[in-house]
């Protein structure tokens, strides 16, 4: 998996601009059976793909955290949302949550979510490759191709099953 992460940046650079005429492609003139192939394409890669031999997201980059989030993990580990937001979370450029500091602070040494149960929705959704309506989140996937190898590995597919 460490070859697959050095080679996934540069590789994913090298797509760049195929992906990003791909993806204008497909907003203007989004496919009529676009979500079904997605979950086809997503539900495949992740049959075969064990995060836990990478955890690459959470160790590069920090979700999003919805006031929902906050509550629900501040209840987990028996905090008060507020003492939740001062000890992990700070605000970001977008005024959004985000985590102070990444890797992910809640990520152990095998690689597993010690919040899994109550993980952001951010989390849960990630790369987003199933998402409905893919076609308005492929400025997001086209970041998540150098993060996420099962993201790389979609696309790449996505672009052979629909020859745009």
């Amino acid at each position: 998996m460490e070859k697959v992460l050095k080679d996934l940046g540069r590789m994913a650079r090298e797509k760049h601009a195929e992906n990003k005429k791909f993806f204008d492609k497909l907003k203007k003139k989004p496919p009529k059976n676009l979500d079904y192939v997605m979950q086809e394409l997503h539900d495949r890669e992740f049959k075969r793909t064990d995060c836990l031999t990478c955890a690459n997201c959470c160790k590069t980059t920090g979700p999003l955290f919805t006031l929902a989030d906050i509550e629900r993990i501040a209840k987990h580990l028996r905090l008060k949302p507020q003492q939740f937001i001062d000890k992990y979370l700070r605000v970001d450029e977008d005024r959004d949550y985000v985590l102070q500091s990444v890797p992910c602070t809640f990520l152990d040494a095998e690689n597993y979510c010690m919040i899994y149960e109550v993980r952001p929705k951010a989390c849960r959704e990630y790369p987003h490759t199933d998402r409905k309506k893919f076609q308005q989140i492929t400025d997001i996937t086209l970041k998540n191709v150098a993060i996420c190898p099962a993201a790389y590995n979609i696309v790449e597919e996505m672009k052979k099953k629909m020859a745009l």
